[in-house]
């Protein structure tokens, strides 16, 4: 029984106190450890449950909890490799994250979703569709609702749409969805994953315990997801903005179509959804498949997708001030994320870019500018590295700025009426914010505090 085991849960934020929430709620006492020796014990407890009976152990990890400790659940910040990681595997404990602890002791039929980009609202989407079908839906994971908060509470009945970051799949061992998904793989959290090679492998255990009985979506026009295609274990559906297929959903002229063999089925028209930009067919699209394989019918999926509108942080509008349309998409952490979203702009634009340096290049992204971004707006780790990228591309309209207000100040100066100001930033927030909703949130409200 895992109960019975000695378990560390490292990490005391979010993830962390979710797993210790959990196991305490199956029986097990585990202990808390942090080495952040700044924290205090009573800081972490507050966090708790009350009357929780889990050890807090902070700073320097003790050396005869090394020796002891038989399964150890890392939250998806802490690198696999950190020294103390290894030692505790290397001494025969188990490592497992949140995904995996989760599985362990949740019930139902699975959905898990990942890729660089589109994660987010692809789950959410699927969520919604879920739930205009099935009675017991949970949508979770790394959209903001902890799995391990969840797990307790499902059934046989449950139907469970998660998404799943690269951090979360560096720890699974069992976990098992009837259907898998990977969006896209493009560069990102190097510092983490250190080779894209490493990275693309991370992104492919999502399907690794998956048999024919299941099935993996794919982005067909995805050089490293269509390759996995023909090595991937399950059964592959794939969808595409590109070709026609045989058998998946693709786009024919602007008709979202299932095909399954003979039988083609329209699903909607892109004229009909009230979401931006292409990249956002490709989203409807992997949700389409997805919900198909997980067997809610098409009246319910058109439904469903023809009244779905954009997520919080992604490419959301905000308010127009002075003629000016102003975009939240605070989640385009990466450069393939902010370009989509550059691409979908429909008017004039000023970008707000720059934030945490996770050691990617900009090139893409400033190349995708052409004639629409009139200023770049910067700040953050990265801003003196992206700004000589954009001189080198030619792109010379760059303001640094010190902060988030200073930048929406900045760019309601320049903006003209017609125009759009975006805060797509290519980059981590971390460093300056706790997270990208932060981020947003903090955009959205200095965006309405501007003069009409």
């Amino acid at each position: 029984m895992i109960t019975d085991k000695k378990i560390v849960v490292i990490g005391s934020g979010v993830s962390g106190v979710g797993a210790v929430k959990l196991l305490e709620a199956a029986g097990a006492v585990p202990t808390l450890y942090d080495s952040n020796e700044k924290l205090t014990e009573a800081e972490v407890r507050k966090r708790l449950p009350e009357g929780s009976k889990c050890k807090v152990v902070l700073g320097e990890f003790p050396e005869n909890l090394k020796k002891e400790t038989e399964l150890v659940v890392l939250s998806p910040g802490v690198p696999v490799d950190l020294p103390l990681v290894e030692e505790l595997r290397t001494n025969g404990a188990a490592i497992w994250g949140e995904v995996e602890l989760a599985y362990h002791f949740g019930k139902g039929k699975i959905a898990a979703i990942t890729g660089t980009n589109g994660k987010t609202t692809t789950t959410t989407l699927v969520g919604e569709i879920f739930k205009s079908y099935y009675p017991e839906v949970f949508v979770v994971g790394n959209i903001g609702t902890a799995y391990t908060q969840e797990a307790l509470k499902m059934t046989d009945n449950s139907v469970i749409a998660a998404e799943i970051s690269s951090f979360q799949l560096e720890t699974i061992e069992n976990f098992h969805p009837k259907v898998s998904a990977i969006l896209n793989i493009t560069p990102d959290h190097l510092n983490r994953h250190h080779t894209m090679q490493c990275y693309i492998e991370t992104k492919e255990k999502i399907a690794e315990n998956q048999t024919r009985d299941d099935t993996c979506v794919l982005n067909y026009d995805d050089e490293e997801t269509r390759r996995f295609g023909g090595s991937c274990k399950a059964s592959v559906l794939y969808f595409s903005r590109e070709h026609i297929l045989d058998q998946g959903v693709y786009m024919d002229g602007t008709a979202i179509v299932y095909a399954d063999e003979s039988v083609r089925t329209k699903i909607c028209d892109v004229s009909e959804l009230k979401l931006l930009g292409t990249h956002n067919y490709e989203n409807v699209m992997a949700a389409v498949a997805i919900a198909a394989a997980m067997g809610v019918p098409f009246p319910y999926i058109r439904e469903t997708v023809i009244h779905f509108t954009a997520v919080e942080h992604r490419i959301e509008f905000v308010a127009e001030k002075k003629g000016v349309a102003y975009y939240n998409d605070s989640k385009g952490t990466n450069t393939d994320a902010s370009i989509k979203a550059v691409q979908a702009m429909n008017r004039p634009t000023i970008v707000i870019g720059g934030g945490y340096d996770k050691h990617v290049t900009f090139d893409d992204w400033i190349a995708c500018f052409g004639d629409k971004v009139k200023w770049l707006v910067l700040l953050g780790q990265t801003a003196n590295q992206i700004a000589e990228t954009a001189k080198k591309h030619g792109f010379t309209h760059i303001v640094f700025t010190e902060s988030l207000e200073e930048a929406v100040q900045v760019c309601a100066g320049k903006a003209e009426s017609g125009d759009a100001v975006l805060l797509s930033p290519a980059c981590a927030s971390w460093g300056m914010f706790d997270n990208y909703e932060q981020r947003g949130r903090m955009f959205k409200d200095y965006v309405r505090a501007l003069p009409e």
